[in-house]
């Protein structure tokens, strides 16, 4: 038996991965009971530690709260959590009105999803009295422990007006893009610059070693002047030395971009650069590249230019 909330404003947050975890500890450390479910039980126990109640199955979440917050991969596990006799919306019906204050009737995806087919699950799910406000966000794992997540949300004005207290306790940067589906749009255009960045970082890297330059003293330089970035600032270790440990696998960025690529179809719009290093990704991908940091595309072009890596007994560095 789940007991009554110790705090005022119950929000339910289902999905404690590496980005989930910190923000519903964050929510709970704001002051609101956060009751959250997690597929696998240790990062519910996690949670727990972090002062969340945890829920045995999401149908126990959407019976405790209003508001739902989902931090999942894809819309395809946010429809697995809504379906089904445990789901978000077990027991839900058409002709049953929501019984406000007591269930949910607002879901929110903060997951990077498509804009296009979160609009769709806004429509499917208005009928069973809830509203849906995709909350993609930007700032990694750091943004998360710290509160500073950059977040576009889309939805109605009233809806995204309820969820406001719960966004702004996780992000420094809050904003309303639109209607239902805008916030995903936003967080394409935010992930084609950042895949944008990356290759043409890397392709910097390629050129500059080619002609005998020290990528580390290149990086340096160009974080220096006009060509700095945030990007930059957060791959330049990867870059600079080859390690792939991943802070974000490129296989998301790969999906991102479809994403991109979809809503480019769906604007009719022509994106070549975007074309360009969707493909670039897909190779990243193809050549089981994908758990690695999405920085790895330098390994792509590299091995596609034969350039040698740092530390090849080929490779040269200028001097002072």
């Amino acid at each position: 038996m789940i007991p009554p909330p110790p705090r005022s404003g119950t929000v339910g947050f289902i999905g404690l991965g590496a980005m989930g975890l910190p923000m519903a500890a964050r929510l709970a450390r704001a002051g609101f009971d956060v009751l959250a479910w997690n597929r696998g039980r240790a990062p519910l126990d996690a949670a727990v530690a972090a002062g969340c109640r945890a829920a045995d199955r999401p149908a126990e979440v959407a019976a405790g709260a209003r508001t739902v917050v989902t931090m999942l991969p894809d819309l395809p596990q946010v429809r697995a959590v809504l379906e089904g006799p445990d789901g978000l919306l077990a027991g839900r019906d058409p002709a049953t009105p929501v019984r406000p204050g007591q269930e949910m009737d607002t879901l929110v995806v903060m997951g990077t999803v498509s804009p296009v087919a979160v609009r769709a699950v806004a429509e499917e799910l208005r009928p069973l009295g809830v509203s849906v406000v995709d909350a993609p966000v930007s700032g990694g794992v750091t943004g998360a422990r710290d509160a500073t997540l950059s977040i576009m949300a889309g939805g109605a004005e009233d809806a995204v007006e309820r969820v406001r207290p719960y966004l702004t306790a996780m992000g420094s940067t809050m904003r309303r893009m639109g209607v239902t589906g805008a916030g995903s749009l936003a967080k394409a255009c935010n992930q084609l610059v950042v895949a944008g960045t990356l290759v043409a970082l890397a392709e910097a890297v390629v050129l500059g070693e080619g002609g005998g330059l020290d990528p580390a003293a290149l990086l340096e330089v160009l974080a220096g002047g006009l060509a700095s970035s945030e990007v930059l600032a957060q791959k330049r270790h990867h870059l600079a030395a080859g390690d792939f440990t991943p802070s974000g696998p490129a296989r998301y960025l790969h999906k991102d971009l479809g994403f991109v690529l979809d809503s480019a179809t769906d604007a009719h719009v022509e994106l070549p650069l975007s074309a360009t290093v969707a493909r670039l990704y897909a190779a990243v991908d193809d050549r089981g590249l994908g758990d690695l940091d999405n920085s790895v595309v330098l390994r792509l072009l590299r091995e596609g230019n034969g350039t040698p890596r740092p530390g090849h007994p080929h490779h040269t560095t200028t001097k002072d």
